[in-house]
């Protein structure tokens, strides 16, 4: 019997040229996902990959990297892979990071864009859209999911309708006390976090109107599994649909699309999804 894995390999994917936008700013490459830009950037810019058959909805895959430009979306390429190839229109984007014109709040106003560009897209269905994010990524894609309610983004076009945090950075203030990614919050804000940084801080926002899901090792050393237990426990006492699931494993068997870690994390997709 073929294993989940071996289905994942195998997985079918449209080519490019089945994967239509309505902007001249797309290019395709062999069969590999369509390149979308989204802003004059060039950081401002999205891979889409579309399933085979009826997509399930659309999975915004967030890269993490403390924020910092020498990591890009070539982490997430394998996620957004087989994503597709278990029937999620999987959009991973690149954004302005700090050290290359990023740093609050121009990665917030790139991912806003990034995720509104889906409305764009000819034949696209935004009903169901997901964020995916790991570490860095993780705090963007709980952040994406409050967006509009903050006021620099209330003309948000696409809502997200539900998050998976990858061991994400969620609060804020906490992160910078334990130096998380040596400075890596104080760089991303010009400043210390404060009660001021609501707009940018998961924490700070809570309760969300959608669900969160976190998933984190328990040997994670990079991002203390904390960062997930501590936002769960207070979106839960506030009222807000959020869980977290702890496993074994460090900071990046989140992101290893082989492994049992990855497999839950299809199932919370589709729990999110309502199926």
């Amino acid at each position: 019997m073929p294993t989940r894995r071996s289905i994942l390999l195998a997985a079918t994917v449209l080519p490019l040229a089945a994967c239509e936008a309505s902007t001249p700013d797309s290019t395709t490459d062999g069969d590999g996902p369509m390149r979308i830009s989204y802003g004059d950037d060039e950081s401002q810019f999205g891979e889409l990959t579309k399933p085979a058959g009826a997509s399930k909805g659309v999975v915004v895959v967030i890269h993490g990297g403390f924020w910092k430009s020498a990591y890009d979306l070539d982490l997430g390429r394998p996620l957004a892979q087989s994503l597709a190839g278990q029937g999620w229109t999987a959009w991973n984007i690149e954004y302005r990071r700090v050290g290359n014109g990023g740093g609050a709040p121009a990665t917030f106003d790139d991912v806003d864009a990034a995720i509104d560009k889906l409305a764009d897209i000819d034949g696209l269905d935004t009903t169901t859209t997901l964020t995916l994010g790991h570490s860095a990524g993780g705090h963007l894609a709980v952040w994406a999911a409050g967006r509009q309610d903050q006021p620099q983004w209330q003309g948000a076009k696409v809502h997200i309708t539900g998050a998976l945090s990858q061991a994400g950075v969620l609060d804020l203030r906490a992160a910078h006390d334990d130096d998380l990614g040596s400075g890596a919050v104080e760089a991303l804000l010009g400043h210390a976090p404060t009660k001021a940084d609501v707009a940018y801080d998961p924490q700070q926002q809570i309760p969300l109107k959608v669900p969160v899901r976190c998933i984190h090792g328990g040997s994670d050393e990079n991002v203390p599994p904390s960062q997930s237990t501590d936002y769960v426990a207070a979106a839960t006492r506030a009222g807000a649909d959020a869980s977290v699931v702890e496993i074994a494993g460090d900071h990046f068997i989140v992101i290893d699309v082989e492994s049992s870690a990855w497999t839950r994390q299809l199932d919370l997709l589709d729990e999110l999804s309502g199926r």
